[in-house]
């Protein structure tokens, strides 16, 4: 028991209930994906089910590497990082939004030349930007409330970035621009303020899609639109990947048909990311999807523990504001699913196929570990010159 302890301390760090909980999605990622990619693999790999399942699991081991690698860097090596990481965020949603590759009239691609290796500039640009809001908190806390000095040095480049992830993913725009006011919020930043940032998001938004509809060049404002409407509308024949996903649900039950025996992911588009969770749903009943549900809130909770016990304000905010970014998203994938929110492109972290999403996922979670792991070490420092301090006492006496 004590040489399982010792290997855990060593390669393990930080907090175990994440590794764990990492580790539990992993696994459904792994099943959910090889069940829901047949019909792909039938219609581009001649029927080699395989391809996708140990494509996955190749994505997914370099994702668990980079967590792992992220959670061996001390936490406040990020708040150095964060600058050159925005700096290089906001040229390159440009350069996406300007020539990147373009798929369903969205330019969220940029394919790197030479190895010909297509990744999304946003999911970077998302991390970057937590990363940055973190730090300009924590460095400015002593005049927190000041407008000049401290909103304004946060509202610029959030406003930047949101504005150029806006025109392709607005789902993207949306969880992001919501974080950064959740953690100007806990960063105490005056109240005042947040409602002028939240005002201003809206007339941004407002502005882009009248000028798209003026100007005739609507691009996805077309989507948002329909999407919307499909949702207000409801009835059987008016949204097709809704009602498919409700099939799975229902058909579901308490314990599911078991893994592999979907039959919604012949008709429902994209099972295999955007729609994952009905399938998981279909196949392992309320049980699994309550499974699914539990893990994410345990993961919020693990993270709050950890925090509370953290005395620097940068761990704090870059732990939370990681966290709530990928809570806010899984729980978003999911009310897609299940019909509760208007279809948006928004994966399920650590579970939906994927590249740089589930990549970029893996580095938050692992940074996350690094903060845990930096208070784990100090807690234990603290227990231990308190026995030393208590041991010395004694002797005294």
């Amino acid at each position: 028991m004590k040489a399982q302890a010792t290997w855990l301390d060593k390669y393990f760090r930080g907090d175990r209930v994440i590794w764990l909980i990492v580790f539990i999605l992993s696994i459904f990622s792994l099943l959910a994906v090889y069940s829901s990619t047949g019909t792909l693999a039938y219609k581009y790999q001649q029927g080699n089910t395989e391809y996708y399942l140990l494509k996955h699991l190749g994505i997914l081991l370099l994702g668990l590497g980079l967590m792992y690698g992220a959670s061996l860097v001390r936490y406040t090596l990020y708040s150095r990082i964060s600058q050159i990481a925005l700096l290089l965020a906001i040229p390159l949603l440009g350069v996406t939004l300007a020539m990147g590759t373009n798929l369903n009239e969205a330019s969220r691609w940029l394919t790197l030349p030479v190895i010909n290796l297509s990744f999304q500039t946003s999911d970077f640009a998302k991390l970057a930007l937590i990363m940055y809001v973190a730090r300009t908190l924590s460095k400015k806390q002593d005049n927190i409330k000041d407008f000049k000095s401290a909103f304004l040095p946060i509202i610029i480049p959030v406003l930047i970035v949101c504005a150029l992830i806006l025109p392709a993913n607005l789902s993207t725009a949306a969880v992001l621009f919501m974080t950064c006011v959740f953690l100007m919020f806990i960063g105490r930043i005056n109240m005042k303020y947040i409602g002028y940032m939240a005002g201003i998001g809206a007339l941004c938004l407002t502005l882009f899609i009248t000028i798209a509809l003026v100007s005739g060049k609507k691009g996805r404002v077309e989507t948002w639109k329909a999407r919307i409407e499909n949702f207000t509308k409801g009835g059987e024949d008016v949204n097709y990947q809704t009602q498919q996903a409700k099939i799975a649900i229902a058909s579901g039950g308490i314990l599911g048909k078991m893994p592999g025996n979907s039959t919604q992911r012949n008709f429902l588009p994209h099972p295999y990311s955007d729609f994952i969770y009905a399938i998981i749903t279909e196949e392992y009943g309320f049980v699994g999807a309550a499974l699914i549900i539990f893990l994410y809130i345990l993961l919020f909770y693990r993270v709050i523990r950890f925090v509370t016990k953290n005395p620097r304000a940068f761990g704090t905010l870059l732990a939370i504001g990681c966290t709530f970014m990928l809570i806010f998203q899984a729980m978003i994938n999911m009310a897609v699913a299940t019909n509760i929110f208007p279809v948006t492109g928004q994966p399920l972290p650590l579970v939906s196929m994927g590249g740089t999403s589930l990549w970029f996922t893996s580095i938050s979670i692992g940074i996350i570990l690094s903060v845990s792991r930096d208070v784990e070490k100090e807690t234990e420092e603290n227990k231990i010159e308190k026995k030393e301090e208590g041991g010395v006492e004694l002797a005294a006496a």
